[in-house]
């Protein structure tokens, strides 16, 4: 063995094991307070990498919840107006169905007819006021809405705008039906009928894509939570795991700290030979 006060051999070694501790010690120190084993490309490119795009379709498939969402709102909103309408023109049909009655006397039909006319009148508040976020599904306003269905844009549902307006090609009861006479009574029994039966399946057509937007959103909320997890099983550190190799470290840096001073104190023995 070599005593020389011009290389330390031992100190050195020391000093590379105890640096190696620390850069661990840093390592799990930075694993627990971000929560991630892989933070950045350089702790595993490979991994990193793909986390960040499972990131980024997550990200997207939070837009598709938000549009699915949305329009889903804005169906709900149609749906509720439309079943409104659907209820005043039972109604409608009570009151012409009643003024086609040959023994009523005119203050009674005129009594009708104005019922018939506040009803009649009430389907074209309802049909304005159907609105939600600006948009209205029923007035003819506009063709259709569409919903978000993929992350990556490439697929929709589309719902079609039912036009439940008066004098529409639905709701065929003109914005000016009366009762007021037996032949104008028939005539709007006759509307009022078709009238609700071209509501119903319009209705009918709500109620499905409802359940589509429905359906598809729940998807994407499960699709969302897997790749989620996907993404931890990925980066997320075991943190019971690293709390136990900070303690280990933690002693390995004290146990190098005391043999790199017991290295350092070696020289000092070559002072006993010329004494």
């Amino acid at each position: 063995m070599t005593i020389s006060v011009n290389s330390n051999t031992g100190a050195l070694v020391a000093l590379q094991n105890l640096n190696a501790t620390n850069r661990q010690l840093e390592s799990v120190q930075n694993r627990i307070s971000t929560g991630l084993k892989v933070s950045s490309a350089k702790d595993n490119g490979g991994a990193f990498a793909i986390a960040q795009k499972l990131r980024a379709d997550v990200r997207g498939l939070n837009v598709v919840e938000q549009s699915l969402s949305r329009v889903g709102s804005l169906v709900d909103v149609a749906s509720a107006a439309g079943q409104a309408i659907s209820d005043l023109l039972v109604d409608l049909k009570e009151k012409a169905l009643a003024a086609t009655d040959t023994s009523l006397d005119s203050t009674s039909r005129t009594a009708l007819n104005e019922d018939f006319k506040a009803l009649r009148d009430q389907i074209k508040t309802i049909v304005n006021n159907a609105n939600f976020n600006g948009s209205n599904l029923i007035n003819n306003s506009t063709n259709s809405v569409q919903a978000l269905a993929s992350a990556s844009g490439s697929t929709a549902i589309t719902v079609l705008d039912e036009a439940l307006q008066l004098s529409g090609s639905i709701v065929t009861v003109t914005t000016t039906e009366q009762i007021n006479t037996i032949t104008k009574a028939k005539a709007a029994l006759t509307a009022v009928n078709a009238s609700l039966t071209n509501v119903n399946a319009a209705l009918a057509r709500l109620g499905t894509k409802s359940k589509a937007l429905e359906i598809q959103s729940r998807f994407v909320t499960k699709l969302s939570d897997a790749l989620s997890a996907s993404i931890g099983n990925l980066v997320d550190a075991d943190l019971a795991k690293e709390s136990a190799k900070l303690q280990s470290l933690q002693v390995k840096q004290q146990l190098g700290v005391q043999a790199l001073s017991i290295a350092n104190k070696a020289p000092q023995t070559i002072l006993g030979f010329f004494q």
